[in-house]
This record gives C-alpha cells, structure tokens and sequence, in this order.
C-alpha cells in the first residue's frame, strides 16, 4: 500500500501547530503581565521567585529552581536582581555557610503585597476574552498538559521533592 505524501509545509500549518501556540500564549501572556506590573518593574519569574521566597523562607537557590520549575543556572542573576532592588537578602546556612538561604526584606514583602491586584489584572486579562466556561475548560485542560508533559520539561517541577528536604512539605 503506498504511503500518503507528506502535507506541504505552509506558515498556516505553523501557526496552528499546538507549539506555536503556546509560545505565541506565552510571548501574550509576558507581555500582558509587564504591562499591568510595569509600576513594579518585576519579570514574571522575579515575581515567582518572591513568592517561592515568601512561602519557604530560608529555601537555597537550588530548591526555589525546583519550587519554581525554573532553570538553576538563569536563576543566579533572578536572585541577583532582586537582591540589588533590595527586595531579598541571602544569608549563609548554619550548618554550611556555602550554602546561601534566600529570605524576603520589608522591601521584598511590601512590593508583594502591592503587586498582588496588578498580577490578578494581568491573569484575568489573558483569559478575558473565553466565555467563563472556556476559561474554566482551557484551565483545566493546560493543568493537565503542563502536568503529564512535566518530565518532558528542561527543568521539570519538583516542588514537593524540593520543600521535602526544607522540612516544610506542602
């Protein structure tokens, strides 16, 4: 039996490709994002990394990769950043002074604080124009996407694994 040809490759076919599509959603929702939190001047990742910070004071930079599914090496000049902005402050572990413990200052706790209603903003946003149940069903639908193609990540989620050995599961 002869195979079928192969489609022609046409720019129509890219952009209906499910990868295009998620790098143009990503490239929307970053730019979303700043525009609402521009006041702040914080990147969607500073953001996650202040949050990562908040909830598990005292994590390293290893574990708040891992918390934050977000690549090891990139996320030395993250920490940089905010620790310039005066927004977070490392100090060294007790028992390895090597190691440097990642904690919020006042600074780094107001801007969260202030940022909040400007993050919510740029969330709605993005899925502003879906019904409220198409929002509900892509919701759904992308949490199921990112979690069964979590191994297939560069740097896979593994907060649990992370915050296990920070003794503050969950």
């Amino acid at each position: 039996m002869p195979s079928k040809p192969p489609a022609p490759i046409t720019i129509d076919a890219v952009y209906a490709a499910p990868g295009y599509l998620f790098r143009r959603m990503q490239q929307i929702a970053v730019s979303i994002f700043m525009e609402e939190c521009k006041a702040f001047d914080l990147t969607p990742v500073q953001y996650a990394a202040l949050i990562a910070i908040h909830t598990h004071p005292g994590i390293d930079a290893t574990r708040l990769s891992a918390v934050i599914a977000f690549d090891r090496s990139t996320l030395g000049s993250v920490i940089e950043r905010l620790q310039a902005k005066d927004y977070i402050e490392r100090k060294p572990a007790p028992e390895d002074k090597r190691i440097k413990l990642l904690y919020l200052t006042k600074s780094g706790a107001a801007i969260l604080r202030e940022i909040i209603p400007a993050v919510d903003r740029a969330q709605a946003r993005m899925l502003e124009p879906l019904k409220p149940a198409d929002r509900k069903t892509l919701m759904g639908l992308m949490s199921q996407l990112v979690d069964l193609n979590n191994d297939a990540s560069r740097v896979p989620l593994r907060a649990e694994d992370a915050l296990e050995h920070l003794g503050k599961a969950g």
